[in-house]
């Protein structure tokens, strides 16, 4: 028979504070929800409950400690004492006994033969009748029964949050500062692969409850940007260049989300000319990054009339919408 000290671990003399300290210890280890595919914990969480029932308990644990019950909280002596208690009308032993240890009609003394149901004392002793509970039937706690464990206490409530991140932010996964509703701040690392909609999970950051906290579900929102745009794990942009630039090159200042780059345009580029900078973009699930791709856009200057006298007399000859049929 198991012992309920060792079953939560601790001395005969612990406190109430003690037992429950390590009831809740060993409860989170071996909860079902923690180890579904362990029916060993299933089985140890039943025990460690039962002995927390027993010990929480101050007059059964007082009954256990004198021996009275044992770890399942039956009687260790389901006939100790009832010649004392039943007086003269007792059970006697010794000379009274059956020749195979069993009671014989005279030592029912002060019944009549007639008036005595054995059915009803006995049953009355283990828990049967009418006002207990037979031994082996559907309810728990009767005589000579395993105690049905409790259900496991529930933990509190899932609390969700949403937290907008800045595009360039999630780009680079820079951790992020939250506040929860007890009021505490804690900042996030973003998981790789982070985009719109991915949710977090903080263990223990929901509402408490019996069997313990619940957790907190954080909603990422992840912002636009006014020139940055998602493409899968790429990040897109348009960059415009001068007819100046692409004319005769140049060396051009370029945005990235993480930080100005230089891009070399070479002499003659065309508009629409994609250039692709590797690993500037989003991070994957495997913890690389996508690329950024600019597309250059040539923009004309605001005032032609210049340019118009220098290019008076030329003409282009060239029909850049050949490839288009037209």
């Amino acid at each position: 028979m198991s012992d309920p000290y060792a079953t939560l671990g601790v001395s005969r003399t612990a406190s109430e504070k003690d037992i429950k300290s390590a009831y809740r210890k060993l409860a989170k280890q071996l909860h079902p929800d923690r180890n579904k595919d362990n029916p060993q914990a299933a089985e140890k969480f039943s025990k460690v409950t039962n002995a927390y029932d027993l010990l929480s308990d101050k007059d059964k644990r007082a009954q256990f400690d004198r021996g009275e019950i044992d770890a399942e909280g039956n009687p260790t002596n389901p006939f100790a004492g009832m010649g004392a208690g039943m007086g003269g009308g007792g059970f006697r032993s010794g000379a009274g006994a059956g020749p195979q240890g069993g009671f014989r009609a005279e030592d029912f003394q002060g019944f009549s033969q007639e008036g005595v149901d054995l059915g009803d004392i006995f049953e009355g002793l283990f828990g049967g009748g009418s006002g207990g509970r037979r031994a082996g039937g559907p309810d728990t706690g009767g005589f000579g029964q395993r105690r049905r464990p409790p259900p496991p206490p529930r933990k509190g409530a899932d609390i969700g949050y949403r937290l907008r991140v800045p595009f360039v932010d999630a780009a680079t996964r820079k951790d992020q500062r939250i506040t929860l509703s007890d009021g505490k701040t804690i900042d996030l690392k973003l998981p790789a692969g982070v985009e719109d909609g991915t949710q977090m999970r903080l263990k223990g950051k929901g509402e408490q409850g019996p069997g313990g906290a619940g957790d907190g579900l954080v909603t990422i929102s992840v912002d636009k940007h006014k020139f940055f745009r998602r493409e899968g794990d790429d990040v897109r942009m348009d960059l415009p260049l001068t007819l100046d630039e692409a004319l005769n090159g140049a060396r051009v200042k370029c945005p990235t989300v993480d930080g100005t780059v230089m891009l070399t345009i070479k002499p003659g580029t065309d508009g629409g000319t994609v250039m692709r900078l590797k690993g500037k973009g989003f991070s994957k699930k495997n913890g690389t990054r996508g690329d950024q791709l600019v597309t250059l856009e040539i923009q004309m200057p605001e005032d032609i009339s210049e340019l118009a006298k220098r290019l008076e007399g030329w003409q282009d000859t060239g029909n850049p919408r050949a490839e288009l049929g037209v």
